[in-house]
């Protein structure tokens, strides 16, 4: 068995690879997390951090953003999470669509991807409202889906209808991990490509 020889593009292949993606992470901090109800708080937390681990394995351009930390009416990104991205940007904002922040705005646009993947809490809001407005600009937006989550199952599948008329592409962990691994042969990543399946279980230990 051989791989393509040359490899395709990176940059310009149609499917997510870790030269043409960034990932924006929106609002994990611990007031949006317990609200959360349309699905296991424990489990989301615990998927955020998955993603985090993915963006630092393949080394995907990752934005990090909070809303009102400095305006002392919220608290930052859950310690746990921070911990995991402690060399990210983080901007912090008033406007609930992470778009309309001018310094958050001008970071996506200086990763220089089309290709954003995207994680936010709500799903009605911070995720729906910049997922629309990049879908609006051109980008290809791709939610990861068990990584997100809303107010009420209501709310959260209302979202995701919504985002996904307009034209977002859903993704799950799983998914995304092996969209970006894409061959065996690219040995540098595939310890950490096994944990993360793991870690996540797609892959069971027998």
């Amino acid at each position: 068995m051989v791989s393509m020889t040359p490899i395709r593009d990176p940059k310009k292949d149609a499917l997510l690879t870790p030269e043409n993606a960034a990932l924006l992470i929106i609002d994990y901090q611990p007031t949006q997390v317990n609200s959360i109800n349309s699905t296991d708080r424990k489990q989301l937390v615990h998927n955020i951090h998955i993603v985090a681990k993915i963006a630092k394995l393949y080394r995907l351009p990752t934005l990090l953003t909070t809303v009102n930390v400095s305006t002392g009416r919220n608290h930052d990104t859950i310690p746990s999470l921070r911990e995991v991205l402690q060399d990210t940007p983080s901007y912090d904002r008033t406007t609930m669509n992470a778009w309309e922040d001018a310094e958050f705005y001008a970071a996506v646009k200086a990763t220089k991807r089309q290709k954003l993947l995207i994680c936010a809490l709500w799903t009605e809001v911070c995720l729906t409202f910049p997922t629309l407005d990049a879908l609006r600009e051109g980008y290809e937006v791709f939610p990861i889906v068990d990584a997100v989550a809303g107010t009420s199952m209501l709310a959260h599948e209302t979202a995701l209808r919504r985002i996904e008329r307009a034209g977002a592409q859903f993704v799950t962990i799983a998914q995304l991990t092996c969209e970006l691994q894409r061959d065996w042969n690219r040995k540098e990543s595939v310890e950490g490509f096994l944990d993360i399946m793991f870690d996540s279980g797609a892959f069971l230990k027998l």
